[in-house]
């Protein structure tokens, strides 16, 4: 490839990255904005449920003062945003603890269940997509788009009761509750994690598995395929290597988004399992009004989402031959 060519590509991969990354900024900023409004729009005053109702009120007025409550809400938003951007998120109003702190503590358990919630639902969604699309209409097919339907139809929360009921309390192969770090114990972490694991996977399986199924009937309907076919090659080799290439690279971007799903699904699993995540945490400071863990947990989920759907857009844009035109 010319030296001229090469430049012009790396210009225009350039030009996108940063196109990119300023609309992520810009999410960003839009979610800090909105979010810190409505968690300021919630009822109570956090400084009376912090400090109970016979508080005096130089108690009241001195704790509004140290959390910046007594300025105007523009001017508090300013003044978080500006310690957020340095690494400070701020103190817990309720545990009397940096924000960074119960983030650090609560966090590596949402990974350790969300995480492989999505390595798995990635895996088998696929899998079951590809199987489904070449048993169309059979027996299988018919399964799978069930099993699917119910999957993406059914809440976590009555999945998880219901996963409770049964291999819990009935066949007592299963915990009812609770949570064993892997680093503690892998053999408990297994033992109470597979349940909650398999919960939060199951509607993000059944959202790969259907897009799969689609993208796959699509893909062996083109002209491509009728003529690998036509030319003599198995049938294992035009499904695996020219169907396959080509169908998965819109599932990319459905994984990707499956992010959001983990991050929303674990605030029902958390809370059915009585696991301390993340989920927990906000559930507990939204009802206790503690702005600061609110604010800093939305955050810092928030970056981490647009982040890996910028890592997304990139990939999508590095597989895809058209997403690759569009750049220019």
């Amino acid at each position: 490839m010319p030296c001229f060519v090469q430049e012009k590509v790396v210009i225009i991969m350039g030009r996108y990255i940063l196109k990119r990354l300023g609309i992520s900024v810009a999410v960003i900023f839009l979610v800090s904005v909105i979010s810190f409004t409505l968690v300021h729009m919630l009822p109570g005053d956090p400084a009376v449920l912090a400090l109970g109702s016979e508080a005096s009120e130089q108690d009241i007025a001195t704790f509004r003062e140290k959390y910046y409550l007594d300025r105007p809400i523009v001017e508090q938003y300013f003044i978080w945003i500006t310690d957020t951007l340095r690494g400070d998120l701020g103190d817990s109003i309720t545990y009397s603890r940096p924000v960074l702190t119960c983030l650090a503590e609560r966090l590596p358990r949402t990974i350790s269940i969300g995480l492989p919630a999505l390595i798995l639902s990635s895996i088998l969604g696929i899998l079951c997509g590809i199987i489904s699309a070449i048993r169309r209409g059979k027996f299988i097919d018919n399964l799978i788009t069930f099993v699917s339907t119910i999957g993406l139809g059914a809440p976590q929360f009555w999945l998880g009761i219901v996963g409770i009921y049964i291999f819990g309390m009935k066949l007592g192969w299963l915990p009812l509750s609770g949570y064993v770090s892997p680093g503690e114990n892998f053999g408990q972490y297994i033992y109470y994690g597979v349940m909650p694991i398999l919960i939060l996977s199951f509607s993000l399986l059944a959202s790969v598995a259907r897009q799969t199924r689609s993208n796959m009937l699509e893909v062996v309907n083109q002209d491509y395929i009728r003529t690998a076919r036509a030319n003599g090659l198995a049938e294992k080799s035009v499904i695996y290597k020219h169907a396959l290439k080509n169908a998965l690279i819109p599932v990319i971007t459905t994984i990707g988004l499956q992010v959001r799903v983990v991050v929303g699904g674990s605030l029902m699993v958390e809370q059915v399992f009585n696991i301390a995540g993340i989920g927990t945490l906000i559930v507990s400071a939204i009802n206790g009004r503690d702005y600061m863990v609110v604010q800093g947990c939305v955050f810092v989920i928030s970056v981490f989402t647009v982040l890996v759907n910028f890592l997304i857009d990139l990939l999508y844009g590095f597989v895809d031959p058209r997403i690759r035109k569009s750049w220019r």
